[in-house]
């Protein structure tokens, strides 16, 4: 009797020993993060709009106003933070970016989501900044009521 491994004694090749890997529980997983993803970065983009965080936006009936992809959108916190591109960002370093803003387009506009308890002074000192840097096209986003 030779020594060759795991084989029943008949070499019909009926008691082989298989090793393989089934795959389909991990292209399973796989899947299920691939949808988890896609919806959630969707959500991000339209939820979150460009700032990077969520505002409670007050209410408002105006008109709509077209966005493009120069605009620079500031989201302020009901604590008093501003946030783009949903970095925190200091009153210094919106201007730096207010002012290269200017210097690639001076039509850019600046668009201020502000959640509604936000205090009306942190709104009024971006735009201020904006306006300090030759930005004259300011929004300020609200919701559909």
């Amino acid at each position: 009797m030779a020594m060759g491994g795991p084989r029943s004694s008949d070499d019909s090749g009926e008691g082989d020993l298989f090793a393989d890997i089934n795959i389909t529980p991990l292209t399973d997983i796989f899947l299920v993060l691939l949808i988890i993803f896609m919806v959630t970065s969707s959500v991000m983009a339209t939820d979150g709009a460009r700032a990077g965080v969520r505002v409670n936006l007050p209410k408002g009936a105006t008109k709509e106003i077209s966005s493009s992809a120069k605009d620079v959108t500031v989201a302020i916190t009901t604590d008093g933070k501003m946030v783009v591109d949903g970095k925190e960002a200091s009153a210094e370093s919106l201007r730096k970016m207010f002012d290269e803003a200017r210097a690639r387009d001076p039509e850019t506009q600046v668009v201020v989501q502000a959640d509604e308890a936000t205090h009306h002074g942190r709104v009024v000192a971006v735009m201020e900044l904006a306006k300090a840097a030759g930005l004259r096209r300011l929004a300020i986003a609200t919701r559909r009521r």
